[in-house]
């Protein structure tokens, strides 16, 4: 049994909260590189370099890359082999995001209440998802995501009957209602299965995932390749000045479902999609 203090976990988070929102993963900056590269249009070229251009003064100053800062989210692997000493977890995990929002000057947008509309003032509480799995170490994937990006995700109960096709129509049709609302080129999230929450967290989690590598999965990587392909033909191009480029990527997680049911999320992601991850 390994022992892990609440004191590393605040400081881990701390600083993933931080460098989340300064530097952007090189795998999404190398799909920026890659399709600035392969644009046709010259005003979405010019939109591309300011983009990177905006990459580099948040490195070299330590600033945002971007003004909404999000509402953190994080993604947590428990080894079942770790004891957590000195204090309480998620209050841990908590007090580490409000570090890292009001040390790091990072913008605080989260309100106490849905309605009443008053701010907490740190940025918190995080959406926390937790996680056992075998192992005595903790991971962490912090994902600030900023809401007008969020905004434009859907979720849709499908038939069971429903088609791979069908599917793909729903995630372009998304896209295409967003239009450039949540700042493309943008990083698409599909959750494919679970229950009606479950696929949404799918969907969420997949915006985590490395843009440089494969799905696993033969059909599911055919499937994105599709998605990106018929995405990238409806011209909404960077921050909607038209161009060959809608979005980065599409990624997809899936999970077993009920023989009634075909749940479907799709979560939006722009294209300064965030996350850090952190091991201890």
């Amino acid at each position: 049994m390994r022992e892990i203090n609440v004191e590393i976990i605040t400081e881990k988070i701390k600083n993933a909260v931080i460098e989340a929102n300064i530097f952007l993963p090189a795998s999404l900056k190398s799909r920026i590189d890659f399709f600035e590269k392969n644009e046709s249009s010259p005003i979405a070229r010019e939109m591309f370099s300011d983009m990177k251009e905006n990459l580099k003064i948040a490195e070299e100053k330590l600033i945002p890359v971007c003004q909404d800062c999000g509402m953190a989210v994080i993604f947590a692997e428990i080894g079942q082999d770790v004891h957590i000493t000195g204090g309480d977890f998620e209050e841990a995990v908590n007090k580490g995001v409000a570090l890292g929002y009001t040390e790091g000057w990072l913008r605080k947008s989260v309100v106490r209440d849905p309605l009443i509309r008053e701010n907490t003032g740190d940025n918190t509480p995080a959406v926390i998802h937790t996680k056992l799995v075998p192992g005595e170490k903790i991971r962490f994937t912090v994902a600030p995501k900023g809401f007008g990006s969020e905004n434009m995700s859907q979720i849709k109960m499908f038939n069971p009957t429903a088609k791979r096709e069908d599917i793909i129509d729903f995630v372009v049709s998304v896209v295409k209602q967003a239009d450039a609302r949540p700042c493309p080129p943008l990083v698409i999230g599909v959750g494919i299965g679970g229950d009606f929450e479950y696929s949404a967290y799918l969907s969420k989690k997949a915006l985590t995932a490395d843009v440089s590598e494969k799905n696993p999965d033969s059909f599911y990587a055919l499937m994105e390749d599709e998605i990106l392909d018929r995405v990238n033909k409806l011209g909404i191009g960077p921050q909607g000045f038209s161009g060959d480029c809608t979005a980065l990527a599409c990624k997809i997680e899936v999970y077993p479902t009920h023989i009634a049911g075909l749940p479907v999320a799709v979560n939006i992601g722009c294209h300064v999609t965030r996350h850090k991850n952190v091991e201890i």
